[in-house]
């Protein structure tokens, strides 16, 4: 039985992609590993968004091109963006590929671990073509899951070239969301992530009219879901339907993701962003008021076309004053293809430092939240234990997977993957530390 290990890189859409090509795999016979130097074939599925993204999909790609050295590796195939946006050239440059696939040839890939290298199997199916409706050999353990309700994006943002890559804004049909997350929560998840690259969209494009909040009620239906966090949504698709659903279901963790990336209005125009920054400072005014102890998470970029001092001390502000618990901050990554990148745009080590001071901003922020939690009691989903530490590790519901860190506790007859009351202690180099009531 030949062994497969595929490394999934960028964001929680594309994981997604992953999880259903390792169910394939799986499904067709082949074992699946986590190490690479045990693999006969590997599949690194790519991120391209930004430079970084692109620097890290091509380094993963030449680790696994050595394993063809020097282990039993036999077959590289790269997925995902970075072979979409690249696909002239990939082969070119890198003759250790075997074979790529694009993102719109996910349920393809079988044909592209069965080929033969000479063959050198390229598929890149059509970009708008139907979301892929593939189960999934979900990586992400028993206790939470991503559940992806829409594929694309039609936004356009001037910097962006999620839409050459991805295709336009597709959503899935309800029902078939509702049976993916009642198939999830049967398998024994309890948090449920919802996501896609405009959730607000949600529906739009299929019945007609925006319908996350009809279909978050639904989702708050399903027996075993415990919790329901809502990801990357565009401010001006949170409408007071939406508002109402996230405040009044108990299911609906108090824990926002809205990407705003400035608050200038000149910046925000040029870079095609629906919405002014009055308006976003409204809505988040709005949220504070309608859903008491909301944790808002952002993310920001420093350095777009038309930031001058002024703008830059604009966005500045605005973070210190609305207090934004939970912040990614990029420098501007300019992309070629996208309008963005004939702009005039800051230098890149000025927009760096830009990053670094909204960064030390928003820590400062993320402390003074932090320090407003000790002897509070908090829900916490456990998720493993550390031999370092000598304690578990959870998430409340102020903490998402990968970007936000851990509470760690101590306590007794502790499981994995359960919930449990925690009173909070203290800190621990950034994190919080607390034990089971």
């Amino acid at each position: 039985m030949a062994k497969l290990c595929l490394v999934s890189l960028g964001c929680a859409k594309n994981l997604i992609d992953s999880e259903q090509m390792l169910f394939l795999a799986e499904k067709a016979g082949y074992e699946i590993t986590d190490e690479p130097e045990e693999a006969d074939v590997a599949i690194v599925n790519t991120c391209a968004f930004i430079e970084s993204a692109q620097t890290e999909a091509i380094e993963n790609i030449l680790t696994m091109a050595e394993y063809k050295k020097t282990g039993r590796l036999k077959k590289l195939v790269v997925t995902g963006c970075l072979a979409q946006r690249y696909k002239d050239t990939l082969l070119e440059e890198m003759p250790e590929i075997d074979a790529l696939v694009g993102t719109g040839s996910v349920e393809e890939i079988l044909t592209a671990l069965r080929g033969k290298n000479e063959d050198k199997i390229t598929l890149f199916g059509d970009i708008d073509c139907p979301i892929s409706e593939a189960e999934r050999l979900v990586s992400t353990g028993s206790s939470w899951a991503y559940i992806k309700i829409a594929e694309g994006c039609s936004n356009r943002c001037a910097y962006c070239v999620i839409p050459s890559l991805r295709g336009k804004f597709r959503s899935r049909p309800m029902e078939n969301i509702i049976e993916e997350a009642k198939n999830l929560a049967a398998g024994g998840l309890k948090e449920l992530i919802v996501v896609a690259q405009d959730p607000t969209l949600y529906g739009a494009d299929i019945y007609g009219k925006r319908s996350l909040a009809e279909l978050v009620r639904e989702l708050c239906k399903i027996d075993g879901i415990e919790w329901i966090r809502l990801h990357y949504l565009y401010p001006d698709g949170v409408d007071d339907e939406l508002i109402d659903v996230i405040a009044s279901e108990e299911k609906v963790l108090k824990y926002l993701d809205i990407p705003i990336q400035h608050i200038n209005n000149s910046i925000l125009k040029a870079m095609k962003r629906r919405g002014t920054g009055d308006e976003i400072r409204e809505l988040f005014k709005k949220l504070r008021e309608r859903i008491p102890g909301v944790v808002l998470r952002t993310s920001i970029i420093t350095g777009l076309p038309g930031e001058g001092e002024a703008e830059f001390e604009e966005l500045c502000q605005f973070v210190r004053e609305a207090k934004i618990e939970r912040a990614g901050v990029f420098p501007f990554s300019p992309e070629e293809g996208t309008p963005a990148y004939t702009m005039d745009y800051v230098p890149k080590e000025e927009a760096e430092r830009r990053a670094e001071i909204i960064d030390e901003i928003s820590q400062g922020i993320m402390e003074e939240f932090n320090a407003s939690r000790i002897g509070k009691r908090e829900r916490v989903l456990c998720e493993g234990y550390s031999d370092e530490l000598c304690l578990y590790g959870g998430r409340s519901f102020a903490e998402s997977p990968d970007v936000d860190g851990l509470i760690w506790f101590s306590g007794e007859n502790v499981n994995i993957g359960e919930f449990y009351d925690i009173v909070i202690r203290g800190e621990l180099e950034g994190e919080l530390v607390g034990e089971v009531v």
